[in-house]
C-alpha cells in the first residue's frame, strides 16, 4: 500500500501544480489551460511508464476534459468585464464545432508523435505572431468575408482538438490580427474553449474506448484521476488570472502570451526529437 502511494505521489503533486497554474493562465491568456496541462501530463505519464504511443493522446484528451470547466469559469469572469463577443460566438461556433469533430478523429488515428509536432509547431507560429503584433497591428477591421471567417473557425476547431487546448491558443492570435482588442479577444477565446472542449472530450472518450494499457481511471483516452485533480484547483485560480488580464498593458499581455507559447513549444520539440 505504501509503495502504491509513493508511486502515485509525484502524479498527485504534479496535478496540484498543474491545476493551480492552468486556472490562472486560463483566466490571464484565454488559453483554457491546455497549453500548460498537455506538456505536464505528457511528462508525468512518462514517469509512470505509460506506453509512449498513448501518453500524448491521454494528455490531450484529459486536457480537453478539464477545459470544459476552466473555460466556463474563465468566460464568466471575462463576461463580468464585458469582454466576451457573443455575436462572434454565435456565427463562429458552428464551424469551430465541425473542426473539433475532425480534429478529434485525426488525433485518435495518427501516431502520438504527430500530436507533439503539431503542438510545438503551432505554438511557435502563434508565439511569433503575437510578438510581431504585440502593439495591436492588424490585418483588417474584422473578417473580410464569411468564407474566410468560416475557414478560420474550422482551423481553430481542428487544430485545438489535436493540441488539447482551448480557444485562446489560436483564437487570440486570429482575433487580434483581425482587429479585436487583446482583452476582448482573450475573453471571447475563453468562451470558444468551451465549444471546443465539450465535443472534443466526448470524441476522445469514444476514440479510446477499449484501447489496452491505458492509465487506471481512464474512460477512453480521458483520465478521470487527472481531471478530478486539476478541475477544482484551476477553477479556483481562473478568476484571479482574468482580473490580472484587465490590469496589464496590452503590449505586455501579448508578450507574455508569446513567451509562454515558446517555452511550451520547446518542451514538446525536446520530447519529439528525444
Amino acid at each position: 500500500m505504501i509503495d502504491l502511494v509513493l508511486h502515485y505521489l509525484p502524479w498527485a503533486i504534479a496535478m496540484i501544480v498543474a491545476g493551480l497554474l492552468a486556472g490562472f493562465v486560463a483566466g490571464l491568456l484565454g488559453v483554457g489551460g491546455g497549453i500548460v496541462i498537455v506538456p505536464v501530463l505528457d511528462t508525468i505519464l512518462a514517469t509512470l511508464d505509460v506506453d509512449p504511443s498513448l501518453r500524448m493522446k491521454v494528455a490531450v484528451a484529459s486536457s480537453l476534459a478539464t477545459i470544459v470547466a476552466t473555460s466556463w469559469a474563465s468566460a464568466r469572469s471575462h463576461k463580468a468585464h464585458d469582454a466576451v463577443d457573443f455575436d462572434l460566438l454565435k456565427s463562429w461556433g458552428p464551424m469551430i464545432f465541425i473542426g473539433v469533430v475532425l480534429g478529434t478523429y485525426l488525433a485518435g488515428i495518427v501516431d502520438a508523435r504527430v500530436l507533439k509536432l503539431v503542438f510545438a509547431t503551432v505554438a511557435l507560429l502563434i508565439a511569433a505572431n503575437m510578438f510581431l503584433r504585440s502593439k495591436s497591428q492588424k490585418l483588417a477591421d474584422g473578417f473580410p468575408n464569411m468564407i474566410v471567417k468560416g475557414a478560420l473557425g474550422f482551423v481553430v476547431g481542428t487544430v485545438s482538438a489535436m493540441m488539447g487546448v482551448g480557444g485562446g491558443t489560436l483564437g487570440v492570435a486570429i482575433l487580434t490580427a483581425f482587429g479585436w482588442d487583446i482583452r476582448r479577444a482573450v475573453g471571447t477565446a475563453s468562451a470558444i474553449g468551451f465549444i471546443i472542449a465539450v465535443p472534443g472530450t466526448i470524441g476522445f472518450m469514444i476514440a479510446g474506448w477499449g484501447v489496452p494499457d491505458l492509465p487506471p481511471g481512464s474512460i477512453g483516452y480521458v483520465n478521470l484521476i487527472a481531471v478530478a485533480a486539476i478541475i477544482p484547483l484551476s477553477i479556483l485560480t481562473a478568476p484571479y488570472g482574468a482580473r490580472v488580464a484587465h490590469t496589464i498593458p496590452r503590449q505586455y499581455l501579448a508578450y507574455g502570451f508569446g513567451f509562454f507559447l515558446v517555452i511550451t513549444a520547446i518542451k514538446m520539440l525536446w520530447g519529439f526529437f528525444a
